[in-house]
């Protein structure tokens, strides 16, 4: 099973400690929001989670590895949707999607048609060809979320992916995180949306560091 385990995962800067020890299992399949105010360590756990900084106790295991880097998280099937979204603004749309699939050896037919299938999936298949300075931020927003859909990932980490929709789109990124989940994906979004929250599997919610569970995973 590719499930995700964490076992007494802290984060700190310093003396300042931004996630307290924290326990957790995902199976694949599961939609977790975490959930909380500006500063109360969100970010800094999903980025944890995605081994793009290294926590301070505990340790993070997918699929049986614990994960120690970026790079090895990214080989293990590790995606981050940041919340500044990341993209190449002297790339297309499509691009965006397209060349990290290339660089991860996925040939071009497959590459081509994933890139394709995802820019449909987030509304987005006439904008293909219109470089990333050409979208709203919404659309862009849609553009990084398209590239994690994309890469078909075993771990799916998105850092505020509803920040910049309007209701309608929310609705539709949503629809789609929990369509990567029932594909098999473990999905974890860090957002500030109540009504996004609602529709995953479970809430995990953070103050100051410290997470307490709304709605445990069933």
């Amino acid at each position: 099973m590719d499930e995700l385990i964490l076992r007494g995962v802290e984060v700190r800067y310093g003396d300042l400690v931004a996630v307290h020890p924290v326990d957790l299992m995902l199976q694949p399949g599961q939609l977790l929001a975490v959930t909380g105010p500006s500063g109360a360590g969100k970010s800094s756990l999903l980025w944890a989670l995605g081994a793009a900084l290294r926590p301070s106790a505990g340790s993070i295991v997918l699929a049986g590895a614990e994960l120690t880097d970026r790079e090895q998280a990214a080989r293990a099937g590790v995606v981050v949707v940041p919340q500044g979204n990341g993209l190449a603004s002297s790339l297309t749309a499509a691009e965006n999607v397209l060349v990290p699939l290339l660089a991860a050896g996925v040939p071009a037919d497959e590459a081509g048609r994933r890139t394709a299938d995802a820019l449909t999936l987030v509304g987005l298949e006439e904008s293909g060809n219109h470089l990333i300075e050409e979208l709203s931020g919404g659309q862009q927003q849609r553009v990084a979320l398209a590239r994690a859909f994309g890469a078909q990932a075993v771990l799916l980490l998105a850092d505020e992916p509803t920040s910049d929709l309007d209701a309608a789109n929310r609705e539709r990124m949503v629809a789609a995180l929990r369509g990567e989940a029932l594909r098999g994906a473990i999905v974890v979004m860090a957002t500030h949306d109540p009504e996004a929250a609602e529709q995953a599997d479970g809430e995990l919610h953070l103050d100051e560091g410290v997470a307490t569970w709304v709605r445990p995973l069933g």
